[in-house]
């Protein structure tokens, strides 16, 4: 079945259809990793977006029940240069291709990838739409009329609607998790479940809470601690969870993951901006300026935290080694940190996964109330 592609600026690409028959519209942006596909579908934080991969071939290994970074594919939309038609891995469940399929996911291969991808490195993300079943002229009313990605709260779309207690998965099997000693509230801005796995792992009890959960919702669970987690879209849009950030500085240690960092740096008079083309991938250099040390990270993100306005109480901690934007962020007297790119690292490198084991440190020896 043939599909195209509609870029906002006009530009198309033809293919074939690899998942579900339909039209859908996004933003679409690019990943550069070269494995991991199954757990960057499954990510929150590629809601509202068709995801392109430059790697040339994928889908070899197949797709399984234990790496799912949440409940369903989140990506509206997906393309690839090439489709994997024999994968192969002791752990398959389904092919990538019945996977798509069965979520509803429209998808194309056929493309050249690194030819979209220049494209958007050069006029930078943008909009698009991708279907099945119209034609170019049909794409383009549908495109003209669809909300830009940036006025849409994706985060309402993608986070728990009630508070709940992480108990594990299948994944969560495959890891020694020690008997809690501490309570973390983990704000669910569209988390990752490796997340709360690495909490887990740290000895933590992990209780999960929706987007708008109050300051008062948080102190009520009696925490430890407090992590606010990566997710979707204009950190901007997030007016409730920026306040009950503010509100439990100074009472309770705080760590802040992708757009949780981003969300830090506004609740510490800071400014936020769009990149041109993002982060997403694996393989991002990012040096912490007070020990030196470069780790390869592992990142998805569209917005950064621009330092200017920051208050004197917080200093910039970490730096992207490829554009000089902020990764990192450190309070100079409180047990508050956050990081732009993922700690939990799946998948990609295990560099900083240090950080959970690092927060669980400013927690104290208390047991959970």
């Amino acid at each position: 079945m043939k599909a195209v592609l509609l870029l906002e600026d006009g530009m198309v690409f033809e293919g074939e259809s690899i998942g579900a028959p339909g039209t859908t519209v996004g933003e679409v942006v690019f990943a550069t990793a070269m494995t991991g596909y199954q757990e960057m579908l499954t990510d929150p934080s590629f809601a509202g977006q068709i995801l392109t991969l430059t790697y040339p071939l994928v889908g070899n290994y197949g797709v399984n029940s234990e790496d799912v970074e949440s409940s369903k594919i989140q990506v509206e939309g997906f393309v690839v240069r090439e489709l994997c038609e024999a994968p192969s891995n002791w752990r398959m469940g389904l092919s990538l291709r019945d996977y798509l399929i069965h979520h509803g996911i429209v998808s194309m291969q056929g493309v050249d990838t690194r030819a979209l991808t220049r494209h958007l490195r050069v006029r930078g993300v943008m909009m698009a739409a991708m279907s099945t079943e119209l034609t170019t002229s049909e794409l383009r009313t549908e495109l003209d009329k669809a909300p830009n990605y940036g006025e849409i709260n994706f985060v309402e779309r993608v986070s728990t609607k009630a508070a709940y207690e992480w108990t594990g998965d299948e994944c969560s099997r495959l890891l020694a998790v020690p008997p809690p000693t501490h309570h973390v509230v983990l704000v669910d801005m569209g988390v990752k479940r490796n997340i709360a796995r690495c909490l887990a792992k740290e000895g933590c009890r992990v209780t999960i809470v929706p987007h708008n959960a109050t300051a008062d919702d948080v102190l009520a669970l009696k925490p430890d601690g407090v992590v606010f987690s990566p997710g979707p879209g204009d950190p901007k849009m997030l007016t409730a969870g920026i306040e009950t950030m503010r509100n439990l500085i100074g009472r309770l240690p705080i760590m802040g993951i992708c757009l949780g960092h981003q969300m830090l740096g506004l609740a510490l008079g800071g400014d936020t901006f769009k990149l041109k083309f993002g982060h997403r991938g694996a393989n991002h250099p990012v040096k912490n300026l007070l020990t030196g040390k470069v780790s390869i990270t592992a990142q998805n993100h569209g917005y950064a935290v621009d330092p200017e306005k920051l208050s004197k109480d917080v200093q910039v901690e970490r730096i992207n080694l490829n554009d000089g934007t902020v990764e990192g962020l450190r309070h100079k007297t409180l047990p508050i940190f956050s990081i732009q790119y993922h700690p939990e690292a799946s998948a990609g490198p295990l560099d900083e996964g240090y950080l959970f084991k690092e927060f669980v440190g400013t927690l104290g020896a208390q047991h959970p109330n």
